[in-house]
């Protein structure tokens, strides 16, 4: 009984460390999915915000921004290699009995080569599409969900806005965003459409561009920012009309943030271990004194110090074996558990079983090797003599 107990605590250490370890690298795992659901070397550019007698009044409420400012970037910065001017809005989406409200996008059909978004179903639309602000769109599979359930939804008519639009393909699904939002919940259309026939303007809300490699994106970002200030000719005093953000350095960042919760709670985890390696030194000192006339006899008989160290170094690592083995096992059935019960993506790697393994042997080790050079130095006449 007092071995189990003193085992307790590397179980419990053993198991906390393989489990905070599993939902680390399950959600970095996500976050990694996410990165490179958001587009091919990603950068965005936003409307900008415009002040009204000191009244800032937030991102995209500027109208300079405009499809001729794509042109001129596709053009004159070889670091772009696609781009998509965008508008959206939310729109109420009707197909007979069904209704949803979504987010519209309106795009060029580069949209979805920049973003990585193949299609399930149907087909994009095409530069002509846009040129002409044809009544066609591609919808998300949250959307194509709710209005047609299982049914295919392409060469459908849907009315957006009460204007009739033809469906002509189903994203595949991308799930959510690394910002928590429903991706799949979306439909596109030509961006010409959405500018004259939706929201009535002219200019576009964002950018989005796609960096020729991804060691070039601060560069490329740079030179669009000084295109657009040529073009766009604020006073010298005045701020920039326009955002550029780089999504992948907030998900990257707050990947780095995970990590160091995975760290901490991986270090508080490992606070039990060495509750359990100082419990296993206190029960093999507690051996030394019941077996002292032991230890006695089988160094009168020919025993050395290096036999009598063995013996207590095999039994500390045992139990520390014995533990650990049973940690890494619940420890995995935890990590599952939570997968399956909270639907976190929790991923026990080997190198997080190998780690664990090797710490709880270390700290039997470690912990044992006092109590056993303590027993090795007993005086054999005194020991036997030990009542």
């Amino acid at each position: 009984m007092r071995t189990l107990l003193t085992m307790l605590g590397i179980i419990i250490g053993v198991g906390a460390v393989i489990c905070s370890v599993g939902i680390g690298e399950g959600a970095s795992s996500q976050i990694q999915t996410q990165i490179q659901a958001l587009g091919d070397n990603l950068l965005l550019v936003f409307a900008g915000s415009v002040n009204q007698g000191g009244v800032h009044l937030g991102s995209q409420a500027t109208k300079t921004l405009v499809a001729a400012d794509a042109n001129a970037i596709r053009d004159e910065i070889p670091l772009v290699s696609r781009i998509s001017p965008s508008v959206g809005a939310g729109v109420q989406v009707v197909f007979g009995n069904q209704n949803w409200n979504t987010r519209a996008t309106g795009a060029s059909a580069d949209y979805l080569l920049i973003r990585h978004w193949p299609l399930l179903r149907g087909s994009g639309f095409s530069g002509q599409d846009v040129d002409s602000g044809n009544d066609v769109c591609i919808i998300g599979t949250t959307v194509a969900q709710q209005l047609f359930g299982d049914a295919d939804p392409t060469n459908q008519t849907i009315r957006v806005s009460n204007l009739p639009f033809r469906v002509i393909g189903e994203l595949v699904s991308k799930g959510q965003s690394p910002f928590g939002g429903d991706q799949d919940d979306t439909m596109i259309m030509p961006y010409t459409t959405m500018q004259k026939k939706i929201l009535g303007i002219s200019w576009v809300q964002s950018l989005y561009i796609s960096a020729a490699s991804q060691d070039e994106m601060d560069n490329a970002s740079k030179q669009i920012a000084d295109l657009l200030r040529q073009r766009h000719h604020p006073r010298p005093d005045a701020p920039d009309d326009f955002m550029i953000l780089n999504p992948t350095e907030l998900a990257q960042a707050r990947e780095q943030t995970l990590a160091v919760m995975e760290l901490l709670l991986a270090a508080i985890a490992s606070i039990s271990l060495l509750i359990g390696g100082i419990g296993i030194m206190n029960i093999m000192l507690a051996g030394i004194l019941e077996r002292t006339r032991e230890i006695g006899l089988r160094r009168a008989v020919g025993a050395r110090r290096s036999d009598i160290v063995r013996q207590f170094v095999v039994e500390a690592t045992m139990i520390s074996f014995a533990g650990g083995t049973i940690g890494i096992v619940l420890g995995f059935i935890i990590s599952r558990s939570i997968a399956w019960l909270a639907g976190w993506s929790t991923i026990v790697t080997f190198s997080s079983i190998a780690l664990a393994f090797f710490v709880s042997i270390s700290v039997g080790l470690l912990f044992g090797i006092y109590p056993a050079t303590k027993a090795a130095r007993l005086d054999p006449v005194e020991a036997i003599r030990y009542e």
